[in-house]
């Protein structure tokens, strides 16, 4: 099966960064397999900003050798070659007055304009106060920016401010990638195009609600970068807080983009405080031939967490008395993620004790093998007794929409392709993102304030073990973390 590809406007896209990690890796590879499949416009510019004086010649070179080594897509003999012409390079100074004049001598009239942010959050201002100022930008363009929006609320209203003085809300593309995921897309999907579940998504029959976001790697070269910010900042407050709203908000009255963060933000205003006894932080340790965190961000004295998991509570009528527990790290057993909606035991089990504890669980995998799985009690083949057993169904998309890979495109790629449609569903709005802080924030003034250090973890393994005990004090377990 193979999915239906819609071509979107003719566009430029000035990917500023167009030099950097983000872009090689995924972008310029993402925007190539979108050309391959026909959906980018054979007349579209992509232009990549930064401030390396390079010809246009060596900056196709280097999108040539990014989209060889990170891009999977096969294609036709020359399609590369055509790709490459669409490509364009200018030096600019995005703090100074250096190459904007060239690089607005590439952009189209009546033509989409998009501008990706792929820099330091620091540099945000300055571009977009230069795009009005220099006309690259009218009142259509859009602008994506990447995370983090902000260190805390402070700094997140003042980078809203600032991006407001240039831009509308609605030409602001504020991209999480795990937003673009096919199966967090299809969890909307599931839960309000399906009879089956939505009258079951609520407190009187779901038990509890696992949130994990797992990894095996360590901070790596982001030491510096991570030090300052944490396993709260940098996956909590954005990617585990966007898959907890989504889990959890009201059906919007249609599929439109403020309706949907609308109801989003419903939900992260009803989150109750975490009680500190409801929090577990970590720490990764040496193991190995592998050197512990503090070594990776070379700082002996660092209190900041690398795993978090936590207990949250949301104060509405649909989930008072479920608890969503919500899970993430580094140095892990298994580079995972995924959400279990675990649904309450049947009122009365007529098959006896002998019959074993059995509960249906929906299980939504963002990575990898994305899928969905929902554990059915069934009767165990054979003679004996009536012995009962969970048995999958398995709705792994690799398995059910055929091996061709074109069927779930990732994440950037329908993202960007978002960016060009004008459409904002699946990207923050600037009141979800400070709402997002408004809850965060005393949680990490909460461990600042009583001097909490994170408890080491071994690597390779679940975590800290008084993260085991939080939901063991609930009479309840951690889903294991495995591939």
């Amino acid at each position: 099966m193979v999915s239906r590809v819609i071509p979107v406007d003719s566009f430029d896209l000035v990917i500023f960064g167009g030099t950097g990690d983000l872009a090689r890796r995924k972008i310029l590879p993402g925007l190539f397999r979108r050309y391959c499949a026909g959906q980018v416009p054979p007349e579209a510019k992509i232009i990549g900003a930064a401030r390396s004086e390079m010809s246009v010649e060596e900056f196709r070179e280097m999108v040539r050798a990014s989209i060889e080594e990170f891009g999977s897509t096969p294609h036709e003999p020359g399609q590369l070659s055509s790709f490459l012409e669409r490509v364009h390079y200018e030096a600019v100074d995005a703090t100074g007055d250096d190459g904007w004049e060239a690089l607005k001598s590439h952009l189209r009239d009546d033509t989409i304009r998009a501008f990706y942010f792929s820099v330091g959050p620091s540099l945000f201002g300055a571009i977009a106060e230069r795009l009005r100022d220099k006309g690259l930008a009218d009142a259509e363009s859009r602008i994506v920016v990447e995370k983090p929006f902000g260190h805390d609320l402070a700094s997140a209203k003042s980078l809203n401010a600032t991006l407001a003085q240039h831009f509308d809300e609605t030409q602001i593309y504020r991209i999480d990638h795990y937003l673009g995921k096919e199966t967090v897309q299809n969890l909307m999907a599931v839960r309000f195009g399906n009879m089956l579940f939505e009258p079951l998504w609520n407190s009187q029959y779901v038990d509890h609600i696992q949130i994990t976001v797992a990894e095996t790697v360590g901070v790596g070269g982001r030491g510096s970068y991570y030090d300052k910010s944490g396993a709260m900042r940098d996956m909590v407050q954005n990617h585990l807080m966007q898959l907890l709203c989504l889990i959890a908000m009201e059906p919007p009255a249609k599929f439109d983009p403020d309706a949907v963060r609308d109801e989003k933000l419903k939900v992260i205003r009803a989150l109750d405080p975490v009680e500190p006894h409801h929090m577990v932080r970590g720490q990764y340790a040496a193991g190995g031939d592998e050197e512990g965190y503090r070594v990776h961000v070379e700082n002996e004295k660092s209190r900041t967490e690398s795993f978090v998991a936590m207990r949250v509570n949301i104060s509405n009528w649909r989930w008072a008395g479920t608890p969503f527990y919500l899970r993430t790290g580094k140095r892990l057993r298994a580079r995972t993620s995924e959400i279990a909606v675990v649904f309450k035991d049947a009122p009365h089990s007529i098959f006896g004790a002998d019959a074993g504890r059995h509960r249906n669980v929906l299980s939504i995998r963002l990575q990898p093998n994305e899928g969905m799985t929902l554990d059915v009690t069934i009767k165990e083949p054979g003679p004996g007794g009536m012995r009962l057993v969970d048995v999958p169904l398995d709705m792994t998309f690799a398995d059910a929409l055929g091996p061709d890979t074109e069927a779930v495109p990732d994440a950037y790629e329908r993202l960007i392709m978002d960016v060009i449609r004008g459409n904002q569903t699946l990207f923050m709005r600037g009141d979800e993102v400070e709402a997002a802080w408004a809850w965060t924030d005393p949680i990490i003034e909460g461990w600042e304030a009583r001097g909490d250090v994170p408890k080491p973890y071994d690597p390779g393994g679940p975590g800290p073990e008084d993260s085991l005990m939080l939901l063991h004090r609930d009479g309840r377990r951690w889903r294991e973390i495995k591939a």
